[in-house]
Order: C-alpha cells, then sequence, then structure tokens
C-alpha cells in the first residue's frame, strides 16, 4: 500500500491530502507544513490526489456541491455510520448534534455523535463542518470555529444567496 502525502493551499489555510491506493484517507486543516512530509511531484502524477484537488477547487469556487471521491476513514460500526450520515446532510444547510443522534437511531448519543464527529478526517469531503449545537451557535471544530463559519457561510451564499450569521 502507498501512502502519499500532499498540501493543498485553501481559502481557509492548509489542507493536509493523504491517499492511499485507492482512497483518500485524510483531509486535514494546518497551521504549516510538516518540514519532514514530501510534498513533491509524485503527488501531481497521481490522479486520485489531482482529482482531489480539482474537487476542491471547484468547491471552493462554489461549482461542487457533492464529492465524488473514494474515501477509507477506519472505525467502529457506530462511527461509520455516524460519518455516513454527514454526508448525507445537504449542502448549505446545518443540523445538530442533537438531529444527528436521532437520525442514526439513538437519540440518547448526542456526545457519542459529537466525539465521532470530532474524529473525522475527511474535513469538507465528510461535512462535519455542518453539524451545531442545539441552539443554533457553532460548536467544536477541528480545524477552528472561524473555517467552520467560512465554510457554512461560502456554502449558504452558493446555496441560498444568503450570507449566515451565527
Amino acid at each position: 500500500m502507498t501512502k502519499i502525502s500532499v498540501y493543498y493551499d485553501s481559502p481557509v489555510g492548509l489542507i493536509l491530502i493523504e491517499a492511499v491506493d485507492d482512497a483518500i484517507t485524510a483531509l486535514l486543516f494546518k497551521d504549516e507544513k510538516d518540514t519532514g512530509l514530501f510534498d513533491g511531484t509524485a503527488a501531481s502524477d497521481n490522479e486520485l490526489i489531482v482529482k482531489c484537488i480539482r474537487q476542491l477547487n471547484e468547491y471552493f469556487e462554489g461549482t461542487r456541491r457533492q464529492f465524488d471521491l473514494p474515501l477509507q476513514q477506519n472505525g467502529t460500526a457506530f462511527q461509520q455510520k455516524i460519518w455516513s450520515a454527514l454526508i448525507q446532510i445537504p449542502y448549505g444547510q446545518t443540523i445538530s448534534y442533537m438531529e444527528l443522534s436521532k437520525r442514526t437511531g439513538d437519540p440518547k448519543a448526542i456526545r457519542a455523535v459529537g466525539t465521532t464527529n470530532g474524529k473525522n478526517q475527511l474535513s469538507i469531503v465528510v461535512p462535519c463542518h455542518r453539524v451545531i449545537g442545539s441552539n443554533g451557535t457553532l460548536t467544536g471544530y477541528g480545524g477552528g470555529l472561524w473555517r467552520k463559519r467560512w465554510l457554512l457561510e461560502h456554502e449558504a451564499k452558493i446555496a441560498h444567496g444568503v450570507k449566515t450569521l451565527f
């Protein structure tokens, strides 16, 4: 299994893209590049990395609302169920942790849903940024609340022509 890592410079900062032979395994926000990580031309020759970067470009340009990438994220059956449910949240919309726990069959699992949301390694593509507090406030985001706000406002502007007010 060959692992490829490359940095993508997005409007919300650096994103580390990691892939194995046939799947994207991580899209992680980074504040700076790890100097020990190879970031060279081999990644630009990888069809999957090129496809991922193209789709991220389209997302940030406002022309892509859903991603079409093979994904691989290791986790328990519960975590897989939550991550799959995140992908079902429509572009430009938000739901609460409570609603997400209800949709996945256990309204009492709010904390477990929140913890699983925080373990998502595929930012933007598995849109954990679309989950907010029950009172409508922005809560926890591994990439920082400023990125979460930016992503939600970007999607709201494209989907509805409005800027959200958080």
